[in-house]
């Protein structure tokens, strides 16, 4: 049996509207004219086309220098490993990339349990007979797609041997039984990983290797500002800026020792608002989305204070949005 490229035409359509408004983004970000320019000549060389698979952004990565090395890096053709601490938006930006360049998008969420045939594929049965059933890498290889290897130092050096050759100048990937396979063009390994994880470890040199690595910075206040202006459109500027700076004092507490990284956790805060927002008094909410991400109780009572530093008790949730 032999596996060839599947027709693009037939997988994807534009979605021209989103394309768009992320081109905007990145201009108001600032990022290199030449840059965007390079971008759009990538997607005409390959189909300029998208998944249909793919839901709208939910959110957008801010910070221009993190944004114009990951596209130099994809433009270059290199795989890209996206490295750092909690709440740095390593996926934000991972399909962000995705969909700046117009590619259909695969996720494989890495597991100590992770083998070849998850990432590749494996045979199944289909009508009586033997059919070969992708996984997310022969797809990304086969359409030309970004796929993203989520917390790729959750696995095991010895099950991720078989990227080598996808990833370094080979380029290939090699099916037991079935032709061998060469990697679309187009196609770009985006990898994540965070540090300190239970279950996580070092990550292999020949492995690491096949990869240009990004150190993420954690986000800044400003940028988390104008995130919850664009995520809760009713939020007063006031209150926007208040609890971007309690993630910021929560977070300066976690450098310190003082708290762990448990309750450093930006989609937390973003939950918190989010039941606020539905009518909820804003210290349940802060607790269910912040606070009670860790179980000491010294901590929560260390949270709570904070929290009182810029959220007064007597703030409503008729107060916070318009």
């Amino acid at each position: 049996m032999k596996l060839q490229y599947r027709t693009e035409s037939a997988l994807l359509i534009p979605l021209l509207t989103e394309v768009k408004k992320l081109l905007e983004h990145l201009k108001k970000e600032q990022i290199n004219p030449s840059i965007i320019e390079e971008i759009k000549k990538y997607r005409q060389k390959y189909a300029d086309t998208a998944d249909t698979s793919q839901t709208s952004l939910r959110y957008l990565y801010y910070g221009k220098e993190i944004w114009e090395a990951a596209v130099h890096a994809l433009l270059c053709g290199e795989n890209l490993l996206l490295a750092g601490s909690k709440a740095t938006g390593k996926n934000v930006l991972a399909e962000n990339l995705a969909r700046a360049f117009r590619r259909p998008c695969y996720n494989l969420s890495f597991h100590i349990n992770m083998d070849a045939s998850s990432m590749i594929g494996n045979d199944t049965f289909r009508n009586g007979e033997v059919v070969f059933r992708p996984g997310p890498i022969y797809q990304s290889a086969v359409d030309g797609g970004f796929c993203i290897l989520d917390e790729i130092n959750m696995a095991r050096n010895e099950a991720l041997a078989v990227l080598h050759s996808v990833l370094d100048f080979r380029r290939t990937i090699h099916i037991p039984g079935y032709d061998q396979i060469p990697v679309h063009p187009a196609t770009r390994f985006i990898a994540t990983m965070n540090y300190g994880y239970s279950g996580t470890r070092e990550l292999n040199e020949a492995l690491a290797s096949r990869f240009v690595i990004l150190q993420m910075p954690s986000i800044t206040q400003d940028n988390l500002t104008r995130l919850l202006l664009r995520e809760f459109p009713g939020i007063k500027k006031q209150f926007a800026e208040q609890f971007s700076g309690l993630f910021s004092d929560i977070e300066k507490k976690c450098e310190s020792g003082e708290l762990t990284e448990k309750v450093l956790d930006l989609r937390g805060l973003l939950d918190a608002l989010r039941l606020i927002q539905n009518g909820l008094s804003p210290y349940p909410a802060l607790d269910m989305g912040l606070t009670n991400k860790t179980f000491d109780a010294y901590e929560q009572t260390l949270i709570r204070d904070i929290i009182t530093t810029r959220i007064s008790k007597k703030t409503e949730s008729t107060t916070i949005f318009s």
